[in-house]
């Protein structure tokens, strides 16, 4: 059995997570809540791989088990890739969803150019240090104002053209097959497949 422990304590994220991966046979998922020895990390990287690497190798570290860390972000075209790396606290320390929601829709208040592009780096780090990094991405655009229900973070203001709605309208069924973050664990979850059918329970 690989064990795998989700090195976020974001219940949302937690949720989607396991939603695409608990169909991979041979696997055991555990949350970061049950190993409260573990101290806040600090996302201080420069890009979002860098602190998906930090977060899943930490993780991988302190529990001598195999870890998978996330780092998402919206990137708006209008204001130069903002929030970027910054996306969780764009609106400050200790911010909540709405208060970033509103932060950006003022930011783009009159703005024509709309374009954005969502990202997700995942990172699976094993025991002894090697780690495996892919990304996800979908191109969109910020709606003018918040839109549904559904989802958590920016899905109320992140248009996907096809639909023209938002992933708050959409609704998890729809998110799960085409954001940024199921594509990153689409494809994280054919390595993990093939460790578990390989018998690579513990890799370097």
């Amino acid at each position: 059995m690989l064990e795998i422990v989700l090195a976020t304590r974001n219940q949302d994220k937690i949720k989607e997570i396991k939603k695409i991966l608990s169909s991979v046979l041979g696997t055991k998922f555990h949350s970061l809540d049950e190993f409260p020895q573990i101290p806040k990390i600090i996302e201080d990287g420069k890009s979002l791989k860098e602190n998906a690497i930090k977060k899943a190798k930490l993780v991988a570290k302190l529990t001598g088990k195999t870890a998978l860390a996330d780092d998402s972000g919206l990137e708006v075209k209008a204001l130069n890739g903002l929030p970027g790396v910054y996306s969780s606290r764009f609106a400050g320390e200790g911010c909540t969803y709405a208060d970033n929601n509103h932060k950006l829709l003022r930011l783009m208040k009159g703005v024509s150019s709309r374009e954005a592009l969502f990202r997700c780096v995942i990172a699976l780090a094993f025991p002894k240090g090697k780690v495996k990094t892919v990304e996800g991405r979908i191109k969109g655009r910020i709606s003018h104002k918040i839109l549904g229900r559904h989802g958590f973070g920016y899905d109320p203001v992140f248009l996907v053209p096809e639909y023209g709605k938002t992933f708050a309208q959409l609704g998890p069924k729809i998110k799960n097959r085409i954001s940024h973050r199921a594509q990153a664990l689409f494809k994280i979850k054919k390595v993990i497949s093939e460790m578990v059918n390989q018998g690579k329970m513990n890799s370097k």
